[in-house]
């Protein structure tokens, strides 16, 4: 079943959506929340959650790609999950290193004023996403987006993990050398 036939069956409100949903991106959803919490019951409520969420908001929305629109779910519910359950707990794990590694040339939003230059800073990042050669696009995707492990990287990509390792580092720094070429305040 493709995506407009399952978003049609949310839009009629049929509980078929869900199992759809399910069947056709249960595993996708599953990796972005596993790679994040680590656990196999913790992912899995996060993908449930995933569905509930999704049920709630199609209809009014009607997402492009519910691929991406499920996945954004999942990766901000298992995020949220993560945080609340290692809140005063420092380092380890692959979400917190991946973060950490962003802090460099991404800057943070906690300030309203830094809030509103988001929305540039979102067009900046794709604009330099767009840019790169898709290996590296992926690369880089697979580190910050679906919080793979650099070990991962590697053997799904056929590299050392040095490579990519510095493959990133040089993604990061091309990525604050624009962010600051662009005005935008690290």
């Amino acid at each position: 079943m493709d995506d407009r036939q399952i978003i049609a069956l949310y839009n009629e409100r049929s509980e078929a959506a869900l199992s759809e949903t399910a069947k056709k991106y249960g595993r996708y959803c599953h990796t972005i929340a596993y790679n994040i919490l680590r656990n196999e019951e913790d992912s899995e409520e996060c993908v449930n959650d995933t569905w509930l969420r999704a049920w709630e908001a199609i209809p009014p929305q009607c997402p492009e790609r519910l691929s991406a629109f499920l996945g954004k779910i999942t990766r901000n519910l298992a995020l949220n999950r993560y945080k609340h359950k290692n809140r005063e707990k420092r380092g380890g794990g692959q979400m917190l290193l991946a973060l950490e590694e962003l802090t460099e040339c991404i800057p943070g939003t906690d300030s309203t004023n830094e809030a509103a230059e988001e929305a540039l800073l979102v067009e900046e990042l794709n604009r330099f996403l767009e840019g790169l050669p898709a290996e590296k696009r992926k690369i880089f995707m697979r580190r910050y987006w679906y919080m793979s492990s650099v070990k991962e990287i590697a053997e799904d990509f056929g590299l050392s993990e040095s490579n990519v390792k510095m493959t990133l580092l040089r993604m990061r720094s091309k990525l604050k050398q624009t962010l600051e070429k662009e005005g935008i305040v690290l």
